[in-house]
């Protein structure tokens, strides 16, 4: 190729670059450089097609190749320079720099503008890089062209300020060179500014001047330009702040820095620098709290000022402030800069000081934080006295081994070093080697005399050293007064010193002074505050104490100062203050929760402040911390007994005397308690728990009494325990008393009530010697007031009675006469003054009246003056004082006794109900008494019975009950008092409490025996005569009644009665016609000739008993004669004689209260006339009109097992229903339901906790005394015993037969029942035991036992059947044929005995031997028995057991069409009688024997499976024959449908059918 073609193929290249078709391009250069290889613009364009084809490293190659070629050529380079700058990788940016470089080179001589340009862009790539050299070259080489070319001087200022914002991040890093040019820029900068003085140029300034400060070596260059910017600038502080600050950093504080330091306060008193520049001075001066104060305020301005922290470090240790020197120090190494050599120099003293506040604070963390503090200083090794630190680090951590090491090398290789011979001193000091320590201290003196610690440590070891030394002032008290002297800030010493002045010298006051001025020193110091407090407290300088409190308190954060808080709480609780001291004491435990005399103290702020369960807790708490607290647990024992809670106090009380026997005031408490409990029983009138309460009390309280026997409180509490006996019935009372209190030697002594009054008035004495309270002498006035009133109870001396009551009286006005304002004190007067005795009503009225001024809610009073008034015959005032009393308290019983007793007077309707509100208010005598002569005065008026008034007072106010328990409390207290017994043995007898009713009328006839008033003692008698004979003592009875005259009509008919249970039926006729002689009313002789049929019955007269009650019937006819008519009839099976009488008896009987008589009496004839349903729709028809009568449910519960069991389990129902109506037939209830249960086949499998074996349980449980309960539970468990043998399960209630047989036996011989009755039950447990023994398979004990029954009763023929039935067992376990002859003998047994249960036994028989039609015979005869007896169980066994036979037949494939329709005629009858599962279930498998793969057959099964309520066994027996089915059909889905359904039910059976089906299939 010519050189014309080689320029148009360049010319083709440029072309086709310029239409961006570079491959082009590239094909003509590279024709180009086949010709000429080194064609420069050949290879340019190369490079230039291949970057923009995105080929760098071609283009790179193309370009380098260029520029060797033609180096100082611009178009490579500018090409190179393109390509670099596009590309994304680091690793080009070095290569960039070089063609930046030779681009600056080549264009220097030539385009200034692109020189510049480049420059530009390799000043910023160099700043990229952090190369601040070059770029310092770079730029200032800039500046110098833009110079040459005539760069105006703003353009130079602005590059100028370039060059220091591209050098601004380069000060910690800079070398020599760059810094000088970073340096020049600025002075270029500040200097070529226009704008003088600006905001600019101050900042430029403040920029130059922080710049100038980084660089230690610049100092003079600094205090140069800071003065240009104050000569400029004067009012501006930051040169004179940064030049401060250098001088602080420096540690310059000559007059010239000091000179800076008052110019900067000057100029801006709030500045950092220099507020910190003046504590620095104050520090040099020693005015330690004025540097702290100064440092701590400019740092907070300042903070990034490591020395300023530094030099507060030092302030602060020198205050003795540790902990906070500490944190000063830890600050400063926060805030210090890069470590130069001055740097590192400033770290280690940060250090030393930080290690040596450490040592100071004396603790094991800070000394292993010391410790780890020095190992961070440079050359520690090198300074002994870091050295001598490191060994006291180790004396504080316990390390005394290495201290020791410590102190023995610098002792040797510095033995002029004081720190060496201190570190000695305090190892020995701490070992309590005191005169080894003693020669340490000195020898560090002797090198150091101005060091206080020294001083204050030799004061100290002499000071533990011994009392002499102790007490030498030329040893301890100077040491301590120089280490003060060297130390003022020394808190600790003069701690030392008010020690001493307090247990030495004995100068309370200059102690105090010394305890202040060390606390005020160090406020953390507890020792030297509390301390102080105690000593101002002392010297009854409150005012101190408690400025020193409110000062610690005010300061302290939660969790501290604990013992301000303690001392400062135990002020405002002893000045009354308890809300304050709650605070305080909770502040005290929140600072140590563990410190139980704290807990104790918030308890008795607690306690005072009446918050009573809190402080109860706070005692438990302290008692918890420590048990040797006694008073601790007295005190949570003092406030249960405040609480009422005194069984749990005198358990508390106890345990303290457990430690400590004689503790007095667990002592006084306990009797306290007891004397509290005994009230309670009284006001609950349980008289003897009341003495036996009132013993221990005694007890007790002697005991206190014995241990200070000169406390008025615990005469006083004796004095009021023996008084409060007053209540008791003299006979009653005799209490055990500690010979101690009685000034006899006698361990202790029964005393009577007369005595212990007594000995309660000399107990009120020896409290008045002692303490001569107006209280005191009103207690000794009552207990004389008591006296008095026991002796008139006794009937004794009426002068001694009257001497009593004077003593009394003078007692009471003395009391008055002390304090004649208390209101209680005047009405003890105004008692004793209206008693019988003295009646002195004037005076007992103005005593009332002045007790009510003293206190106007003064209910007692009101009363009182009510009474004092109604016993004068002032009705009207009586009334009105009454109803004051009760506005003022409607709850107090007395003064509605009062109107009860005047509404009694004067006759009104309310009397009854004012009573019975008493009796509702509380228990009271008077209440009591007046309350039942109001019953039993209503119920004696039989001729109100339905009235409205009747049924409200009596019937729904629960009169009877109320009224009888009330009266028993009154009895038990009066056991004298022979009208309240009478009305006691009344209301008794209307409850049927007929032993209680006896004992009460024996009462009141043995207190009228020698009365008077023979007419009440008759009556009394004939009263008890009545009770005995109700309680079956006939004898007690007829000679009760033969004691007294027998002239009234009543007391004949008691006799005739008594003589009549007795037996005596003669005896009983005469008195009965004796009192018809003198009966005055018809019905009174209808009731005797009732009577006498009645007898005339016992004697198997009935014709004659009939006539005497026809005779009834038709002068007069009464319900009794109809009754006993009736009855008769049902006896002697006579239907048209009983339901002839009760056709009469209902036109008689009406009322409620004759329902269940009615429904009785019918439901017996219509059984007597065979009307079973009737039996129990009469019932329900009575039940329907009455629900809530629990009787006639309870009937139904009976008779419905009896007359219709098929409705067995809606007898069950009544029986619960009755129960729940009254849970007091609960016994006889629960026997029913059992029975109905068992009727109805419900046992436990069913439901385990209502079941008849579990209702029976809880019937014997009411009551094992019932004979057929028992006879039940022997009936329950044969019914369990034979589910579980259903079940395949285990009988459990196995071996009972005898026992239960033995039980019922001797049970019906215990209890008062007619023999027929306990005949029948005998039997029947008789032979249920034979059963389950023969059904358990004990033959030999069955038949051993039918022969003993037997011998007992030979012609039984159910027994000789059971034996039959023991015996033929045996020969039909031995499967053999039975011989006619056997076999004709158990035929005629059946026929004697003729029982559907026998016959279907012997069908069994039959059916065993082979001999069916002989069997079907005999379950037909079975079933024509039971359709004739109306047995409905029978009749549907029979029905089933004959099916079953003739499916038997026909599943062994007999064909006789007579067997398959026996099995339908006899299931279809059965399914009339019943819904039975079973003979569906017969049906079926009749079914799928003749047609097993019929539709039908799948049917009738799948009914019986998937029908809900058929019992499992039968569904698992229909589930088997249905798996066959459906095999036998292939229907597999129906299959898996009866595998799920069989798992679901736990059929086992039937799933090994169908794995066994299915392996076959």
């Amino acid at each position: 190729m010519s050189n014309k073609e080689v320029k148009a193929a360049l010319k083709s290249a440029r072309e086709a670059i310029r239409n961006k078709e570079y491959k082009e391009a590239l094909k003509h250069c590279k024709a180009v450089l086949k010709q000429e290889k080194n064609n420069y613009n050949a290879w340019v364009f190369i490079g230039l097609a291949a970057a923009e084809l995105e080929q760098p490293d071609q283009a790179k190659g193309a370009y380098k190749k260029a520029a060797e070629l033609e180096p100082n050529q611009l178009l490579a380079w500018q090409g190179l320079a393109n390509l670099y700058e596009k590309s994304n990788q680091t690793d080009v940016k070095g290569d960039l720099a070089d063609v930046y470089q030779k681009l600056l080179d080549l264009y220097e001589s030539g385009d200034k503008q692109k020189w510049c340009d480049v420059c530009n862009k390799l000043v910023e790539l160099y700043h990229q890089e952090k190369k601040y050299l070059e770029v310092a070259r770079t730029w200032h080489k800039f500046i110098q062209v833009k110079k040459e070319g005539g760069a105006d001087n703003a353009e130079l200022h602005q590059l100028w300020k370039k060059m220091i914002q591209l050098l601004a991040d380069s000060t910690q890093n800079q070398d020599n060179e760059t810094e000088q040019l970073l340096l020049t820029a600025f002075e270029h900068a500040v200097n070529s500014s226009d704008s003088v003085p600006s905001e600019e140029h101050q900042n430029l300034y403040k920029d130059f001047i922080q710049c100038l400060s980084k660089f230690p070596h610049e100092i003079i260059r600094l205090k140069k330009t800071c003065d240009d910017m104050m000569a400029l600038y004067p009012t501006v502080s930051y040169a004179l702040e940064v030049l401060c600050l250098h001088f602080i950093q420096s540690g310059t504080f000559t007059e010239e820095a000091l000179h800076y330091f008052s110019r900067l306060l000057e100029m801006d008193s709030s500045s950092g620098p220099g507020i910190i520049g003046s504590g620095i001075k104050c520090l040099q001066e020693r005015k330690y709290e004025e540097a702290v104060k100064s440092l701590t305020e400019g740092l907070q301005k300042t903070n990034q000022c490591p020395s300023g922290w530094y030099y507060l470090a030092q302030a602060q240790i020198k205050m003795h402030r540790h902990k906070e020197a500490v944190l000063s120090c830890n600050q400063a190494l926060k805030t210090l800069g890069p470590l130069g050599s001055s740097g590192l120099e400033q770290k280690n003293l940060i250090l030393q000081l930080k290690a040596e506040a450490l040592i100071k604070i004396a603790n094991a963390d800070a000394a292993e934080e010391a410790i780890n503090a020095l190992e961070q200083i440079v050359d520690v090794g090198s300074d002994p006295v870091l050295l001598a630190f490191r060994g006291q680090a180790y004396l504080n951590k316990g390390l005394m081994e290495e201290a020791s090491k410590i102190s023995h090398e610098l002792l040797l290789s510095h033995p002029d070093l004081a720190e060496a011979h201190a570190l000695e001193g305090f190892i020995h000091y701490s070992q309590k080697n005191y005169k080894e320590a003693e020669r340490s201290f000195q020898n560090a003196i002797e090198r150091k005399d101005e060091i206080a610690e020294y001083h204050q440590y030799l004061g100290l070891t002499y000071w533990f050293m011994n009392d002499e030394t102790k007490k030498d002032k030329g040893k301890t008290l100077t040491h301590f007064l120089k280490a003060a002297k060297l130390d003022s800030y020394l808190g600790s010493v003069f701690c030392c010193l008010g020690n001493y002045y307090r247990d030495v010298a004995g100068d309370k006051s200059r102690a105090r002074g010394c305890y202040k001025k060390a606390f005020e020193l160090d406020g953390t110091d507890e020792e030297s505050g509390s301390a102080a407090v105690d000593l101002s407290v002392e010297l009854e300088d409150m005012d101190t104490a408690l400025s020193i409190l409110n000062e610690v308190t005010e300061k302290a954060s939660t969790g501290t100062a604990k013992w301000a808080w303690l001392r400062r709480g135990l002020y405002y609780l002893r000045t009354g203050q308890p809300s304050q001291a709650v605070v305080d004491l909770q502040a005290a435990v929140r600072a140590d929760p563990k410190d139980a005399n704290c807990w104790e103290s918030l308890g008795e702020a607690y306690l005072s402040r009446g918050s009573y369960m809190t402080a109860l807790k706070s005692f438990t708490k302290a008692s918890e911390l420590d048990p040797e607290l006694v008073y601790s647990v007295y005190k949570t024992a003092a406030i249960k007994q405040i609480q009422g809670k005194y069984k749990e106090a005198i358990s508390t009380y106890q345990q303290i005397l457990k430690k400590t026997k004689d503790y007095m005031p667990a002592l006084k408490g306990l009797g306290e308690c007891y004397f509290m409990l005994a009230k309670s029983a009284l006001d609950e009138y349980f008289d003897g728990k009341a003495m036996d309460y009132l013993e221990l009390a005694l007890e007790f309280s002697t005991r206190a009494t014995k241990c200070h026997p000169d406390m008025s409180s615990l005469w006083k509490l004796l004095g009021d325990i023996c008084t409060s006996v007053h209540v008791f019935s003299p006979t009653k009372v005799k209490i055990q008393v500690l010979g101690s209190l009685l000034g006899e030697n006698a361990d202790k002594q029964i005393l009577q009530k007369s005595e212990l009054l007594i000995l309660g008035g000399r107990c009120y004495g020896r409290a008045l010697k002692l303490t001569p309270l107006p209280s005191i002498w009103c207690d000794l006035g009552i207990n004389y007031y008591r006296q008095a009133e026991h002796l008139t109870a006794v009937g004794t001396d009426v002068n001694e009675t009257n001497e009593l009551l004077e003593k009394s009286l003078q007692c009471i006005k003395k009391s008055v006469r002390l304090d004649s304002k208390n209101h209680l004190y005047w009405n003890a007067l105004g008692v004793v003054a209206s008693c019988s005795a003295i009646e002195n009503y004037a005076l007992a009225q103005h005593s009332f009246i002045k007790s009510v001024q003293a206190e106007q809610n003064n209910v007692v009073a009101w009363t009182n003056l009510g009474v004092l008034y109604l016993v004068t015959e002032n009705i009207e005032q009586a009334h009105e004082a009454f109803k004051i009393a009760q506005s003022l308290e409607p709850s107090y019983l007395q003064c509605w006794i009062g109107q009860a007793l005047i509404a009694e007077k004067v006759g009104s309707y309310d009397t009854m109900d004012l009573f019975r509100h008493t009796t509702e208010l509380n228990m009271h005598a008077e209440g009591a008494k007046g309350y039942a002569h109001w019953v039993c005065s209503t119920l004696q008026d039989k001729s109100n019975r339905n009235t409205e008034l009747y049924l409200y007072n009596i019937v729904q106010m629960n009169a009877i009950p109320t009224a009888q328990v009330a009266l028993g409390k009154y009895t038990e207290r009066n056991p004298d008092d022979a009208s309240a017994f009478t009305m006691l043995g009344f209301l008794n007898e209307h409850l049927h409490l007929k032993r209680q009713a006896m004992e009460a009328y024996e009462r009141a006839a043995a207190l009228l025996k020698n009365s008077e008033d023979t007419e009440s003692y008759n009556i009394a008698m004939q009263n008890y005569g009545r009770c005995l004979c109700a309680i079956g003592e006939c004898d007690k009875a007829i000679e009760v009644y033969t004691s007294v005259p027998l002239t009234e009509f009543d007391a004949i008919v008691g006799i005739a009665l008594a003589y009549f249970k007795k037996g005596l039926l003669q005896e009983s006729i005469k008195a009965y016609e004796k009192a018809l002689s003198i009966a005055e009313s018809e019905q009174d002789k209808a009731h005797i000739l009732t009577a006498l049929a009645i007898i005339e019955y016992k004697q198997n007269k009935v014709d004659a008993a009939k006539t005497l009650l026809f005779k009834c019937s038709l002068k007069e006819p009464n319900a009794e004669s109809l009754k006993a008519l009736c009855t008769l009839g049902l006896v002697q099976q006579d239907a048209t004689l009983a339901t002839a009488a009760l056709k009469e008896l209902l036109k008689h009987v009406k009322g409620e209260n004759s329902v269940y008589e009615k429904c009785l009496f019918t439901a017996a004839v219509y059984a007597l006339q065979g009307r079973n349903v009737g039996v129990q729709r009469q019932v329900s028809k009575a039940i329907h009109s009455n629900p809530d009568n629990p009787a006639l449910w309870s009937l139904l519960s009976q008779l419905v097992p009896l007359y219709t069991p098929r409705n067995a389990e809606g007898g069950a129902v009544a029986g619960n229903i009755a129960q729940v109506l009254d849970l007091n037939r609960g016994k006889k209830d629960l026997l029913n339901i059992a029975v109905n249960q068992l009727a109805a086949g419900c046992h436990s499998s069913e439901d385990q906790k209502n079941n008849p074996l579990k209702n029976i349980q809880k019937a014997i449980h009411l009551c094992p005394d019932n004979p057929a309960a028992w006879a039940v539970l022997m009936a329950a468990c044969h019914a369990e015993n034979t589910i579980a043998c259903l079940n395949n399960a285990e009988p459990k209630r196995t071996d009972l037969e005898m026992t239960l047989v033995s039980t019922i036996s001797a049970q019906a011989g215990e209890n008062n029942l007619p023999a027929s009755y306990i005949k029948t039950l005998e039997d029947w447990s008789l032979c249920q035991a034979i059963t389950s023994l023969e059904e358990t398979g004990r033959i030999s004990e069955a038949e051993a036992l039918c022969t003993k029954g037997l011998k007992s009763c030979p012609e039984h023929p159910g027994l000789f059947l059971l034996l039959r039935q023991v015996q033929c067992k045996q020969l039909l376990q031995s499967h053999k044929d039975l011989p006619d002859t056997v076999l004709e003998e158990l035929r005629k047994t059946v026929m004697s005995s003729s029982t559907v249960a026998a016959w279907q036994w012997l069908a069994s028989v039959y059916q065993s031997q082979g001999m069916m039609v002989a069997a079907e015979m005999c379950y037909r005869k079975s079933l024509q028995l039971a359709s004739q007896q109306g047995n409905w169980s029978g009749k549907l066994s029979s029905l089933l057991r004959l099916a079953m036979l003739a499916l038997e037949i026909c599943m062994a494939k007999v064909s006789d069409e007579h067997w398959p329709a026996l099995v339908q005629e006899a299931t279809t009858e059965a399914l009339k009688l019943s819904p039975c599962p079973l003979a569906a279930l017969l049906q079926a498998l009749l079914q799928y024997n003749q047609k097993i793969g019929a539709r039908e057959t799948r049917r009738m099964l799948e009914r019986l499976v998937y029908q809900p309520g058929i019992p499992e066994n039968i569904a698992s027996v229909a589930r088997w024959y249905l798996l066959q089915h459906l095999y036998a059909k292939d229907d597999y889905e129906l299959i898996d449908v009866l595998v799920e359904n069989a798992k679901a039910n736990g059929d086992v059976r039937a799933l090994e059918l169908n794995e066994k089906l299915s392996s076959s299939a």
